[in-house]
């Protein structure tokens, strides 16, 4: 089995420096880079399987944001924010010493592949936008906000990992193996013993400190960024996804990069890109297939 190699990048937010930690997979100077990046509350090793199927072709990179994983954490919690995270992906392009790069980004890395694709001189060659876009469903993204930052703790590793299957029942069916995986990517045991989530629970203060004003702001801003791509893209939906919509999506495949939508039948926020007909998906739009 092919395993990846575990490094970190220094990059720095107005409150002071941060280590970004990635994962690494295939030939480190191959000049053919893949970035995926997860979701909210997730981490790198979700690309896992992605990640094996093509570290053959690509130099794979899977990095923990900010806040999450085996990265640092904010000083100031209010540079939780995709500004910040796009900032710390061009500090680890360039550390990478990539000049190109394709993207593969679930919901909140959809989000930060989005930012970057749309500025000028960006290096993105394709991009993959994991069911988000520019319009926020403020509903879901209130579900999401109100686990981010509760403080749960466990006692048992198996009582946190049914909480996270019960936060992740939206992903779709999985086998208990890989429901397994899914929880023990997320958790951690923290020096009292108890069971705990691996990322820093002030997450959730951009969450709190935003209103419904903010959030139309916002959505303009993404739409503005998404019309501004070039590049091609390829949009994933899971059919039952709460965060986006099926008239979000259809828009998206009719403006900007007019991106190639593609369903999941039975998943809602987010696809995991796990199995098999998810990955192949993702491959032949990646590879030209």
């Amino acid at each position: 089995m092919t395993f990846a190699s575990h490094k970190t990048v220094q990059c720095i937010s107005p409150a002071g420096l941060h280590t970004m930690a990635y994962q690494e997979w295939g030939d480190p100077h191959n000049p053919n880079v893949l970035l995926c990046i997860h979701g909210v509350t997730r981490v790198s090793d979700d690309f896992d399987q992605l990640a094996r199927s093509l570290c053959d072709t690509y130099r794979v990179v899977c990095p923990d944001v900010v806040g999450r994983g085996r990265s640092g954490r904010l000083r100031d919690p209010q540079y939780y924010v995709v500004p910040q995270y796009v900032s710390d992906v061009v500090t680890l392009l360039a550390r990478l010493n990539a000049d190109t790069v394709d993207f593969v980004g679930t919901s909140m890395g959809g989000l930060i592949g989005l930012g970057l694709a749309s500025l000028p001189e960006n290096p993105i060659r394709k991009l993959v936008l994991n069911d988000v876009g520019p319009n926020l469903n403020i509903d879901a993204l209130g579900r999401i906000g109100e686990y981010i930052g509760a403080d749960m703790r466990f006692a048992t590793f198996e009582e946190a990992a049914a909480y996270v299957k019960a936060i992740s029942l939206s992903f779709g069916e999985h086998t208990d193996v890989e429901w397994h995986k899914i929880a023990a990517d997320v958790l951690r045991q923290n020096q009292q013993g108890e069971w705990v989530r691996h990322y820093d629970l002030a997450l959730a203060v951009p969450f709190t400190m935003s209103t419904g004003d903010a959030f139309k702001y916002a959505e303009m801003l993404l739409w503005t960024a998404y019309d501004a791509v070039k590049c091609p893209t390829l949009l994933i939906r899971g059919a039952e996804s709460d965060l986006l919509s099926p008239e979000t999506a259809k828009n998206m495949t009719q403006r900007g990069p007019k991106a190639k939508l593609i369903e999941f039948a039975n998943v809602g926020h987010a696809p995991t890109l796990v199995h098999t007909d998810q990955i192949e998906v993702v491959s032949n739009f990646l590879l030209g297939k």
